[in-house]
This record gives structure tokens, sequence and C-alpha cells, in this order.
């Protein structure tokens, strides 16, 4: 990815042209495109660290930590009248970097020059035309989707975006169809945008040309029993590198006082056209139960790995995966997981806005040998124990404001070890 040299003009003239956008709306609200139109502008605080031990692979780099602070501008506009409506929607984002040092970087809340510092800031902007026939879609620009194929991947500073066209149609009630394909992608940490590229499990497959600029996909989602049960079918195709199928079943049933639920999924995914990445063959099945009784819920989630290769994703995306965690994957090849998790609502102890959260995943069977793609054949084992804590002010002047405290423990025989930190602070205004 390339990074914008005069970033931090480009970044400034980018947001007043928004923030100028934003005032003029509100001063001319009148007729179908501006009446429903929205604006909104989210500060993000974030400070990361990741201690590493046992450290696998070529960097030696023993520590990550950097502390950055973000805002995203949000302005989506109504539609024109008629049969056919036509609006727009523009994302601005904007990182500033608080604390970093050469020694500490690539958290990823950060871009990472060549002279292994830091960027001061970075940022972009874009905007996506749509146009709305009936109860059909049409996007074409700057876009931040979330499928199963795909899932929105908000966990730095800044999300990532894409660039291309998506069609959702919810002409039949329940049913969900959705299209689509980008072209290009910007990273997490990224400024500018560019071709896209794969990750096998928890290796990132970013060397020679394995990029492409296609992603393709298609699925549909079935709702019924009153929405509590749903039905997925997917594909998605990353040209040249690995195509993908997803199917899932999704269900909630009350019983008494007591909330049932269960979320099931399976991945089927193969190489694909000219095979950037050579073979690819992962099967990949998931089962997270749960059953909630007012504040607390209890999850219980399994995973299992089958095929040669570990599980292919976009580069740098979290999945649907049932035991999909901050740290580590467990989706490495042939790898077999299990989760208990623990989450309390504390507002039936009459402190609405504070919930916590206990997860333990341990994970076994790993073919080490083909996660790596060489040396000793043996078996990977690894676990991972997060703890959560986050707090929304309720009521006064701070109304609003989120904060969120993650700790995090990850121990494995074949890759890095790690011990995390997360502070965030998020606020948003409402603009219009």
């Amino acid at each position: 990815m390339k990074h914008n040299k005069n970033l931090k003009t480009v970044t400034g003239l980018a947001v007043a042209t928004v923030a100028a956008g934003v005032a003029g709306i509100a001063q001319a609200r009148q007729g179908g495109l501006v009446e429903d139109t929205t604006a909104t502008l989210q500060a993000r605080n974030y400070y990361f660290s990741r201690d590493f031990s046992d450290i696998v692979g070529a960097s030696r780099q023993s520590k990550a930590e950097e502390w950055a602070q973000g805002f995203i501008l949000k302005v989506n506009s109504g539609y024109t009248p008629g049969p056919v409506g036509f609006g727009v929607d523009v994302l601005g984002q904007l990182g500033i970097k608080l604390d970093s040092s050469p020694d500490r970087v690539n958290t990823g809340l950060l871009p990472t020059h060549g002279d292994g510092r830091a960027a001061d800031d970075y940022g972009r902007i874009g905007a996506a035309l749509k146009m709305r026939l009936s109860e059909t879609e049409l996007k074409v620009g700057e876009l931040t989707p979330n499928l199963p194929v795909l899932t929105f991947s908000d966990i730095r500073l800044l999300p990532p975006t894409y660039q291309g066209a998506s069609l959702v149609s919810q002409e039949i009630p329940g049913l969900i169809l959705q299209a689509g394909q980008f072209r290009s992608g910007s990273l997490l940490n990224e400024a500018g945008d560019g071709p896209m590229r794969a990750k096998l499990g928890h290796v990132p497959r970013l060397g020679g040309n394995a990029e492409t600029d296609r992603f393709n996909y298609a699925g549909a989602d079935y709702a019924f029993n009153d929405t509590r049960t749903s039905l997925g079918a997917w594909y998605a195709q990353l040209e040249d590198i690995y195509n993908q199928r997803f199917y899932s079943l999704k269900h909630s049933e009350p019983v008494g006082n007591w909330v049932l639920g269960a979320s099931l999924g399976f991945y089927d995914s193969k190489e694909d056209g000219k095979q950037l990445l050579g073979d690819i063959d992962n099967q990949a099945a998931f089962a997270l139960l749960s059953v909630r009784h007012g504040g607390h819920t209890l999850y219980v989630g399994y995973q299992a790995m089958f095929g040669d290769d570990a599980f292919p994703r976009v580069f740098n995306n979290v999945t649907p995966l049932g035991n999909e965690v901050p740290t580590f994957e467990f989706a490495s090849a042939d790898e077999r997981s299990w989760q208990l998790r623990y989450d309390y609502n504390f507002a039936g102890l009459g402190v609405p806005g504070l919930v916590a959260g206990v997860r333990y995943i341990q994970g076994d069977n790993v073919d080490a040998q083909a996660t790596n793609r060489g040396g000793p054949r043996y078996e990977g084992k690894e676990w991972e124990r997060d703890l959560d804590l986050g707090y929304e002010v309720q009521n006064g002047a701070l109304r609003g404001l989120g904060v969120r405290v993650r700790n995090a423990v990850a121990r494995s025989n074949y890759r890095t070890d790690i011990n995390e930190n997360r502070l965030i602070f998020n606020y948003t205004w409402t603009l219009l």
C-alpha cells in the first residue's frame, strides 16, 4: 500500500470540505435528498500494547505499543423523490499519532514508513453514490461491507474500506440477497488503497505477486419463525487466489425466562484461477451455543479445520468463525478448538451501561508444518484467555462516552506468545 506524502494537508482539506458540506445540508434541508440526511462524528482514542515472548519468525521485535487518536465522519444523504431515488454517502477518516517509536511499531493503529517510524497522521475521504428502486439498493464507491465472507473489521483505530459496488435486495419479506465486486481495498492502518491480498490462518501471504483487483461475492440470508431462525448461503472469490462457499444456520429460542441460541457455520475453500498462492484446501466448521438469563450469558463453542491448509481470508480481516478472537484465530491447518465464554450485563444490579466478559479458548491438533509451510511436522497447541470490561456513561454532560478495557493472554508451542492490553475511549456526536 502507498502512503500519501502530503497526507496532513490532504486530510485537513478533506475533513474541512466534508464539514462545509454538512453545514450546507443543515441550511438547505428541503426535498427528499437532504431531509433524511444524517451525519455523525466519532472520536476514538486508542491505546494498544502487545508484548511478545518465545518469538517465532523473522521479526525479533519484542513489543508493539502505540497510542493514537482517530476521527470518523459519516454523512449519509437521503434519496431524491421518485420511483428511482439517488443519494450519496461520504466517509472521512483521520488518525493522529500520540505516541510511538521505531522499536514499538506495527500495532495496526498507525502506518509505518520505510524508515521504521510511524506516520504522524494518516487518513482518507471517500464517497459512494447510491440508487434505490423499491427495496433494492445499489452503491458504487467507498464501502464498508459486513459480510460472512468479508466481515466489517473495525478492530483498530480506523475501519478498513473497499472500493467497488454492492447490491442489496429485500423485495421478499425475510429474504436478503446481496452481490458485489470490490476492485481495491484500504487497510485499517493505511491512507491509500491498492490490490487485495490473502491471509491463511495467522500467516499473511504478502510476498511475490499474490495480489488481485477482484473480490466477487453473492449471498442470501433468509429469516423466518418470527426472525428467530435464519439460513445463509454465500459464495466469494478472491480472484486468482481462492474461492469460498459459506453456509450458516442461526436460531434463538425463548424458554420461560431463558433464551437459548445457536450459530452453526461451514466454509469450503479452494484455490482459484492462476493459483497465486498455490493449492489451497480448507474446510472449516463451527458451532457456538449460548444460554441467556437476565444479565447472564454463557457460551460454549467448538471449531474444526479440515483439509491441507489453514483458513483463508482477505488480509487483514476477521471472520464470523465461532472461535475468532482478538489475538489468535484458532484456524490453522487441522486445528480443533473449544471455547467457554461468560458475559454479564450489570444493568440488573442497577449499573446500566456496565458490561464484562471472560473467555477461554484452547486449540490442538494443529499441523504445524502445513501451517508454517515448512519445517518439522509436529502437533501445534495453543490457548487464549480474554478479559473485557466496558462502560458507557448514561447521564450528564458525558452521556454516550464509552470506555473499554481488554486484557488478553495467548500461548502457543508453534507461534509467538502474546500478552496484550487495550484501552479505548469512544464518543459520537450527532451532527444531523
